[in-house]
Order: structure tokens, then sequence, then C-alpha cells
């Protein structure tokens, strides 16, 4: 089990490498872990790229605070999320451009708002559901949340950014980016109208890699 101080310690590094290339601005996102007694997540309206390791937000197992900074309203989505599989370890809620410009777009299939088309986005980020718009830190979410945790490494939700979990907070920000940069990649070339991968190509991946899609 990675203790807390290294897992302070990656949160912080995940989250400055996020905002450094430009995944999240000003104080949008958020970066959380499981704890054997509770949790760890960014604090409330922080910018990711100047946190402070000592200053996160520390809760308990039932998310009430413990520690450091006021904590995210969004630890209830990522509270959610870590009860849905015992074997999630982190967190990674960002408003990355494309993949919101992507929501935005007329004719997004809501069970899955990219198409296959490398085979890292199947391995690493897989399918994407989008979740209808609600407010920020609307409760309803989680319930449209939690029956894709899963069968999936993450949801769009949309107007808003995606959220990802994985084992490691730096797993989970892997996933992510590499949604991002598929969607990236979908706006440069969606006028050459290229394919995406087979399905036959798309379970081969699934066979060798256990991808989610």
């Amino acid at each position: 089990m990675t203790t807390e101080a290294k897992l302070r310690e990656e949160i912080c590094r995940v989250a400055k490498s996020l905002y450094d290339r430009g995944y999240t601005v000003g104080s949008a996102g958020n970066v959380s872990a499981r704890l054997e007694d509770g949790f760890l997540i960014t604090p409330t309206d922080a910018c990711l790229g100047a946190l402070d390791p000592a200053r996160l937000s520390k809760l308990d197992r039932n998310g009430e605070q413990v520690s450091g900074d006021r904590a995210s309203k969004t630890i209830r989505l990522h509270r959610a999320i870590y009860e849905a599989d015992p074997a999630l370890g982190g967190v990674v809620h960002t408003h990355s451009t494309h993949l919101v410009a992507l929501s935005l777009t007329p004719g997004v299939d809501p069970s899955n708002i990219l198409p296959p088309l490398t085979p890292y986005h199947v391995m690493k980020a897989g399918r994407i559901p989008l979740i209808p718009y609600r407010r920020p830190g609307a409760p309803e979410v989680l319930d449209l949340v939690r029956p894709h945790v899963a069968a999936c490494r993450g949801v769009m939700l949309a107007r808003i950014g995606p959220t990802f979990w994985h084992r490691t907070p730096a797993e989970a920000s892997a996933a992510l980016e590499e949604a991002e940069e598929t969607a990236k990649l979908w706006f440069l070339t969606r006028g050459n109208r290229l394919p995406a991968l087979d399905a036959t190509a798309v379970a081969e991946l699934k066979e060798a890699f256990g991808a989610k899609w």
C-alpha cells in the first residue's frame, strides 16, 4: 500500500502536469486518492498547478473533513466512484478543451463519444459515455455515473469535463490524457472521414490488453 505521504506527492505531481499542459485552467479540475482510512482530494478553488501536499484535503471514510484546506465539492462524486469499485485508488477530473467541445458537438453518440481511432485510445481510455448536463455538484450526477464505473475507465460530463478512474491517480490521469488527445485528433481529422478501427481490431485489443470497450 502506497503511503499517504507518497500519495500526496503523486496527486500534486499529476495535478501540476495536467495544469502545465493546459488540460485544466484557473482553479478548475480535481484529483483524489483513496486511503486506508479515507480519502485525499485537491481543495476547492485550488489551482492544480500550485498545490501544497500538506494542504490537500483529507477526509475520513464517511466523507467528513479531517485536515487540510476545504475539500472540493466533487468529493461526493469521487466517493461514489470509489464505492462502486474497491479496486480503484485514483480519480481525476478536468475541463479539457477538446473533450468538452466534443460533448457540445451535434451527432455525438451518447453511449460512446469517441470512435476507436487508435489502439491506444481503446487500450488506455476505452469507451466513454456522455453524462447529460447537470449543474456542477448536482447530486443526481452520482446516480448517472455509478452504472458506468465497472464497465468503463471514465465518463464525459456534458459541458463540464471528463472524469476518469483507475488504480492510482497517475493511471487515471494517463487514461484521461489519452481521451483528450484522441478528441483533439478527431477534430483535426474529422473532415477527412477517417475510418475507425473495425470490430475485429477492437476485439483483439480487448482480449490482449483487457480494454474496457
